[in-house]
């Protein structure tokens, strides 16, 4: 989930938003300004209804911050690092590069999420109590109350016991501690998740077919977007189970076949691209270090009449965009940051930094088509 909106950092981590929260926030406010609030709080002008509903939507969605935040400090503490905090249309999403090094550090990493929604939920469910008691006006009771249930409602349901959902985590964890195998524990995990996301999409559907409650759509659409991550985290357990105990050395296209800086589209074609069969090539400066990356495609979109006088270095894809790797990764670790990559392709270097390889998402593929045959490289192939 890309970020769009970048909010900051908190530890260290980059926090953002998905241009789709800016539609659930809207709905809340809505739902708040137009409903709850004037039935809680009657005779007050619109605008106060506007303005409290607009403050509690940012609460809310602090709130999912916290929820992933949580997620993300326990993770580090296992030594899992965190790449960003994305805030969306469904939720929130912490993008942990990593595993647990064990089922308890699993276990406690996804309860971390809901323990602090429902601490949430208590917060501001004392702070209604409070309120109340204390005299405030009844339009800050109803929205304090309101807050402590949607919190205790996220909390709720992110522990149904299917992934991608912190529940189907729970039950990962467990299952990986009594088997002792985490793959198994996984593809479990996300058949639950695929099960519960088909359930809620035929749920969403009988009520807005026979019931004309157009809630419905929601439950579709959250019913979709777990069957989606969940097969998706079933093919990721597949792909470590099949590649378990390959390198990147073992897969990887070596020589790498790489581009000049200095050389012009013709010139590269004439002399690189047209000899060998690959698509993308790593891009290196005059001392052999890493550039960037060229494609096919994208040179041949250049006018022809400009190639004898386009240099790569104008064409191509900046370093901080090109995925790299080293001969020694795991490539079950590494696989799935490759086939995510922009390019579907990453550059293998050594530790000095020189390019030695390129490991392309079709590598994957046909080491995944071997292992399925039982013809799997080793690491001692």
């Amino acid at each position: 989930m890309r970020q769009t909106i970048r909010l900051g950092h908190i530890a260290g981590i980059p926090v953002g938003m998905h241009w789709s929260v800016l539609v659930i926030m809207v709905l809340l406010a809505q739902g708040l300004a137009m409903n709850l609030l004037p039935a809680a709080a009657p005779d007050l002008p619109g605008l106060t209804y506007w303005l409290v509903a607009l403050g509690v939507a940012a609460v809310f969605l602090a709130a999912l911050l916290a929820h992933e935040a949580a997620h993300a400090v326990v993770a580090r503490h296992y030594g899992i690092r965190v790449k960003s905090i994305t805030l969306w249309l469904l939720g929130g999403v912490a993008q942990l590069e990593g595993e647990a090094p064990h089922a308890r550090g699993d276990l406690l990493i996804a309860v971390a999420g809901p323990l602090t929604s429902l601490g949430t939920s208590i917060f501001f469910g004392l702070g209604a109590f409070a309120a109340g008691r204390g005299g405030a006006s009844r339009i800050t009771v109803a929205a304090l109350v309101w807050l402590a249930a949607v919190n205790l409602v996220l909390a709720v349901f992110n522990m149904l016991p299917g992934a991608p959902l912190d529940g189907g985590r729970v039950l990962r964890a467990a299952l990986w501690w009594v088997r002792g195998d985490r793959v198994a524990a996984q593809r479990i995990a996300s058949r639950a998740g695929i099960i519960m996301g088909g359930l809620m999409i035929a749920g969403g559907i009988f009520q807005v077919v026979f019931t004309a409650n157009l809630s419905g759509v929601w439950l579709v659409l959250l019913g979709w977007f777990l069957v989606a991550a969940a097969r998706a985290e079933d093919m990721e357990a597949q792909l470590r189970s099949r590649l378990a105990g390959i390198r990147v050395a073992d897969v990887m296209s070596t020589p790498a076949i790489t581009a000049g800086d200095s050389q012009t589209v013709d010139a590269f074609v004439e002399s690189v691209a047209r000899r060998h069969p690959h698509r993308i090539y790593p891009v290196v400066s005059l001392d052999g270090r890493l550039t960037g990356l060229v494609s096919l495609a994208r040179l041949a979109r250049v006018p022809a009449a400009q190639r004898p006088t386009t240099r790569l270095a104008d064409l191509r894809a900046p370093l901080e965009s090109v995925a790299t790797l080293q001969p020694g990764d795991p490539l079950a670790d590494v696989a799935a940051k490759v086939l995510a990559s922009g390019h579907r392709a990453a550059v293998v270097l050594e530790a000095d930094g020189s390019v030695v390889g390129m490991l392309c998402a079709t590598d994957i593929t046909k080491m995944m088509e071997l292992a399925g045959l039982g013809a799997q490289r080793s690491l001692d192939s």
